[in-house]
């Protein structure tokens, strides 16, 4: 698979190190009668990276910049080399590639070659052809062939070829309306070969999906850098307005101008311009940006100069692939229609014609693209996995490429046809150009062992098509999200995100989010993977996956492989014994809690020195554990005076990312996809089965008045009252944070009550896939709160007989970020049925929003002091990190903590086989940032990983924020 709609299976792979591995592998395949097709990083979205016979995989080895001439502006590279490696290795020099596709993160330089790729800056820079030089080429059967200008290096027969059909090639080849840029389909480059472009042998080869031979070699021709472009964001009052309005823009020379409209861009239009459809204008200098501004009639617009704002803006341009395949709703798009294109003048009328069409036929979809150059984008809601819906796929695809080929346009505009179009292709060409075609396919392979089924001879535009093979069931849902767009594949570190960090150590497709989703695939399909959930090959796959959530928020399609893992291993080890470390740090709350109370620390903590724990990796020391827990602590220390009064209402909960701000997703598939709107689980938004505001219900008033409580308020007093949650951490490993907590809550004015009995969010549990326990520990959880309460769990009541609705707001801080993210998450989908679960998911916060919400007028002190560390990657997944950085900032510490995964990750770094991948991980982004941290700076980790991770690795102690507001108190 791809990042299309169809699945071929392959006999096999081969990650050739040189030309000469790849000459060999096609003599070989050749010799045998065995199809190749050459991959780069498979983000194709029609299926021509698919194949059924040996599959080269480019990416492996062939990844190299060869070398770059600065003063030619050319640079010669291999063909898995991914485009922003190019781009960053060139950029000193004031250079770039021109053709920039939103995947320029992970697609590679052959792919873009095989495609004709574009991307935004086409406009100005052009496709990938117009910047081809040269290109080194094998072919089926292992020729090798050196191709430029000129007839030189050419393949037997094809300048007679090209003779025979000079005609067709002179105006065989073009609309009604004439030529354009985007002109990509089928082999659209032939007319190059004619004698007055120059006999482009290079060019006319680009565009040709691996169909004619596999590129071992280019050399690519590099453009200069404006110095400081500007944005221009245009509001037009429609799309039909912004699609009308685009080609009079041109003579302006705009280095963009893509086009959106607000059924794509939601609540990011809040950041725009005033308009219901927008155009970005990227323009080389501030002065052409105001001659446009000067020239165009738009309701509203703005210039962005700052370089961050207006890569905030191309964000949301550049996540489109992912985020048009989540219409309103929940309902998934797909691929299939993802880039046919019109002349620029025409695509004002097309747009309307479409919308039309997608209308008649039931269908939604969010267009948006390129409109400088007539190219639009679009994910559809096919259903194409019941045969009625396959025909409507195939009847709307007929009729939308009769519209295409009526306004002049191209099936495909950058993306290539693939099996998506290939077949629709003689509605576009005569069958002299089709004739064509096939006769430049066989003077290059004659045997037809290039990528059969694409472009010539095509397959059916609705065989193959990989939904087939899937079973009709809720986490067979949950695995088809994965559109194959491959966010994950890339290898960019810094900034906030996380996913994938297991890729990025190991540079293995499997060990992606995207290549689990696909192992899973397979597995749910029975054909390649038999064995099931019992599948060795998957679990092995899974087993470097650290739980990290980072696809969560960082995946367009919000896939949760975190979530996959635990429903995996849940299933795998079932009847079975487990993993000695299921046992040992799955059970950890218990085994924690066992030994507080036989008051065992001390002597646990003196073997643990000594003697290797069962199931758990020798190289890694295990943190000690305290004498005194939290809550031991907190029943014998003094009665702290009454908090002083205040308002007691959150501040400003909308802008904090509260409770429902994260990314709802977990393993309970069957309870997720119920409750979701048209059995599609959404990857962002609130929790899809219970209330996404602030609860306030009894079943989280955690402020009894026994000893555990410490009877400092029972939430009718002058302080909000607030729970601290005893998480597992905080109780047993780290209960200064716990104690520097409900000092800086006290300062703030809150009345601190703590639950009686034992509390669990089940964290370890699902983790390790022991979902039926985790459902356990979480019932009896709730039950406990219940107790602590006074609460009447058969009328929902409490003492007092009042619900708790009309009380101070529910609020339940809990200080360690996984657990937080468990209880708002996991929580909620492995008990959907439970009114209590829910009421507690939507009443947790954070320590900063805690403060954020309900001390809003609290001034913390000021520490000012610069700042390092790492933020949890559970809170950058699913809780959000604004308020932790808006309170760093009003203490006066400065810096940016470190995004990415730390590496331990629970249990993950603790685990056999996991350390050098652990290592690997902190070595990305959080080892170098401590290195050049200033001497003066303090260290923050939230979660107790981090700090563990920091401590091992780095050798310094990390805090959590509390323990260093309560330090400056």
């Amino acid at each position: 698979m791809d990042a299309s709609n169809y699945r071929r299976v392959p006999v096999g792979v081969v990650a050739p190190y040189d030309a000469d591995d790849v000459a060999a592998a096609l003599r070989v395949c050749a010799d045998a009668g065995v199809p190749v097709v050459p991959r780069g990083g498979a983000t194709s979205i029609a299926g021509q990276a698919t194949g059924t016979g040996v599959v080269l995989d480019l990416t492996r080895h062939m990844n190299s910049l060869v070398s770059v001439d600065p003063a030619a502006r050319t640079a010669v590279v291999q063909p898995g080399l991914v485009l922003d490696r190019l781009r960053d290795a060139v950029r000193p020099y004031g250079l770039t590639f021109g053709p920039d596709p939103s995947t320029r993160s992970r697609c590679t330089l052959g792919g873009m070659i095989g495609n004709n790729a574009c991307g935004a800056h086409s406009v100005a820079w052009g496709t990938t052809a117009d910047n081809v030089a040269e290109l080194a080429v094998t072919a089926y059967g292992g020729a090798s062939h050196r191709l430029g200008t000129g007839w030189a290096g050419a393949p037997a027969g094809l300048r007679e070829l090209v003779a025979g059909n000079l005609a067709v090639l002179r105006t065989g080849l073009y609309g009604p309306f004439g030529d354009f840029s985007r002109r990509i389909s089928g082999y659209g480059g032939l007319d190059a070969l004619l004698p007055e472009r120059g006999t482009g042998l290079a060019r006319a080869f680009c565009g040709s999906e691996g169909t004619l031979g596999v590129v071992t070699e280019a050399v690519v021709r590099l453009v200069e850098l404006p110095a400081a472009p500007v944005l221009a964001v245009l509001g037009y009052a429609d799309e039909t307005a912004a699609a009308e309005a685009a080609a009079g823009l041109l003579p302006y020379r705009p280095l963009t101008l893509e086009g959106m409209a607000h059924d794509l861009v939601g609540a990011a239009a809040a950041d725009l311009p005033r308009g219901g459809a927008w155009l970005f204008a990227e323009l080389p200098d501030e002065g052409a940006a105001r001659a446009l501004l000067r020239g165009v009639d738009a309701v509203d617009a703005r210039l962005v100069t700052d370089p961050a704002g207006q890569r905030a803006l191309w964000r949301i341009r550049e996540d489109a692939a992912g985020t048009a395949t989540r219409l309103p709703g929940g309902a998934m798009a797909w691929p299939g229609w993802e880039d046919c294109a019109v002349p620029p003048a025409r695509l004002g009328a097309y747009l309307r014609e479409f919308r039309a069409l997608l209308a008649a036929h039931g269908l939604r979809g969010s267009p948006y693209g390129h409109f400088g150059e007539g190219c639009v984008h679009v994910r559809i809601d096919f259903d194409l996995v019941t045969r009625e819906g396959v025909a409507r796929y195939r009847a709307f695809s007929e009729e939308l490429a009769d519209l295409v080929v009526a306004h002049g346009g191209s099936l495909s505009g950058e993306h290539g046809d693939g099996q998506a179009r290939a077949e629709l292709l003689p509605r576009m060409y005569g069958p002299d150009a089709i004739a064509l075609f096939g006769a430049y396919k066989d003077v290059w392979d004659p045997a037809g062992g290039m990528n059969p089924g694409m472009l010539v001879r095509p397959a059916r535009l609705d065989e193959n098509l990989r939904f087939a093979v899937l079973p009709d069931t809720p986490f067979a849902t949950e695995v088809a999200r994965c559109v194959g767009v491959a966010k994950c594949r890339s290898t960019e570190t810094g900034g906030t995100a996380v996913m994938c960090p297991s890729y990025r150590a190991t540079g293995e497709e499997r060990h992606s989010t995207r290549g689990r989703a696909r192992l899973l695939h397979e597995m749910l399909a029975g054909e390649i993977v038999t064995d099931g959930w019992r599948s060795a090959e998957v679990a092995g796959a899974l087993d470097l996956c650290l739980g990290c959530k980072g696809c969560l928020s960082d995946c367009p399609v919000g896939v949760d492989m975190a979530a996959y893992k635990a429903e995996f291993l849940h299933r795998h080890w079932a009847g079975r014994i487990r993993p000695l470390a299921h046992y040992t740090l799955g059970g950890l709350p218990v085994w924690l809690r066992l030994i507080a109370r036989l008051r065992l620390a001390a002597v646990v903590n003196a073997a643990a020195r000594r003697l290797p724990l069962p199931g758990l990796t020798r190289t890694r020391p295990l943190p000690p554990l305290t004498r005194t827990p939290f809550t031991h602590w907190w029943q014998t220390r003094p009665t702290p005076p009454p908090p002083a009064p205040r308002a007691t209402g959150p501040g400003n909960p909308a802008s904090s990312g509260g409770a429902g701000s994260g990314n709802p997703a977990s393993p309970a598939f069957e309870a997720r996809v119920r409750a979701e709107p048209e059995g599609r689980p959404q990857g962002t938004g609130t929790p899809a089965t219970g209330p996404a505001t602030r609860a306030t219900g009894p079943a989280t008033r955690a402020t009894g008045t026994g000893p555990a409580t410490r009877a400092t308020g029972t939430g009718t007093g002058p302080g909000t009252p607030v729970t601290l949650w005893p998480d597992t951490f905080t109780e047993h490993l780290a209960p200064e944070t716990g104690r520097a907590a409900v000092r800086v809550l006290e300062a703030a004015g809150f009345a601190v009550t703590v639950p009686r009995g034992p509390v669990c969010c089940g964290l370890t549990y699902v983790s390790t896939g022991r979902l039926d326990r985790a459902r356990t520990v979480l019932r009896r959880t709730l039950d406990a709160l219940d107790a602590s309460n006074g609460t009447d769990t058969t009328n929902g009541t409490n003492a007092s007989g009042r619900t708790g609705a009309t009380d101070h707001p529910v609020l339940v801080l809990v200080l360690e970020p996984s657990c937080a993210a468990a209880l708002r998450t996991d929580l909620p989908a492995l008990l959907p049925d439970d009114p209590r679960a829910h009421r507690l998911a939507a009443a947790v916060r954070t320590f900063a929003e805690t403060l954020e919400e309900y001390a809003p007028d609290w001034r913390p002190p000021r520490i000012d002091r610069p700042v390092a560390g790492q933020t949890h990657c559970h809170q950058h997944a699913v809780l959000g990190d604004a308020a932790d950085r808006r309170l760093r900032e009003r203490a006066g510490l400065t810096g940016e903590l470190s995004g990415g995964c730390c590496g331990l990750a629970g249990n993950f770094g603790f685990e056999p086989g996991h350390h050098d991948v652990s290592v690997a991980c902190a070595e990305e982004q959080l080892l170098p940032s401590l290195r050049g941290a200033p001497e003066a700076a303090l260290i923050q980790a939230d979660g107790f990983s981090c700090r563990t991770q920091i401590a091992q690795l780095g050798g310094v102690r990390a805090r959590h924020l509390a323990e260093l507001l309560d330090e400056a108190l």
